[in-house]
């Protein structure tokens, strides 16, 4: 009848492991599909304009391009004839060009960067978030996980006592006859 008891328990410690080591593969699994499935970002006009500016401004494409285009510039304002020429040599509209372009390239290249900006702070909190919430995780199922073992001990120590009892008894016959 004892040797039942022991098994019985031993069984309902080994289903409550497993009810934690599910619930924490739940729990896991929630924060692994939240961070595979983060919301849409909804951005304005705005901000997707000024990213495409910043992609595009920040590349080697562009610096070519620019680069083709103010060589294409020099080149044909110098070689051009006197009536030709839009731009003669110190190239002021190629100045005023350049420093408009440097002066509006430079805020929407901003924008986009403190917007990126913000969007890696929100993901540095959410890795805080995981973290942390990891750390109680692991705290929890070491809780669990002493209790199991307290609850062991327990049944140890009366299952040792209940013995000690049974050898009491056989003793005490034995002893008797």
């Amino acid at each position: 009848m004892d040797t039942d008891n022991l098994l019985k328990s031993g069984d309902d410690q080994l289903l409550k492991l497993q009810q934690i080591v599910r619930q924490t593969m739940a729990e896991e699994k929630l924060i692994v599909d939240n961070l595979l499935n983060q919301p849409q970002e909804i951005l304005t006009k705005g901000q997707t304009i000024s990213d495409k500016v910043a992609n595009f401004g920040g590349s080697w494409k562009f610096i070519i391009l620019f680069g083709i285009v103010l060589s294409v510039w020099i080149l044909f304002n110098t070689i051009a004839p006197k009536g030709a020429d839009f731009d003669p040599y110190p190239f002021i509209l190629m100045n005023l060009i350049l420093s408009c372009i440097a002066a509006l390239q430079a805020p929407i290249i901003m924008m986009s960067q403190n917007r990126k900006e913000e969007k890696d702070r929100k993901r540095s909190e959410n890795d805080y978030l995981i973290n942390l919430k990891a750390e109680l995780e692991v705290r929890s199922l070491h809780q669990k996980i002493d209790l199991l073992l307290e609850e062991q001990i327990k049944i140890l120590f009366d299952s040792q006592a209940r013995q000690l009892e049974i050898l009491k008894k056989i003793s005490d016959k034995l002893g008797c006859q």
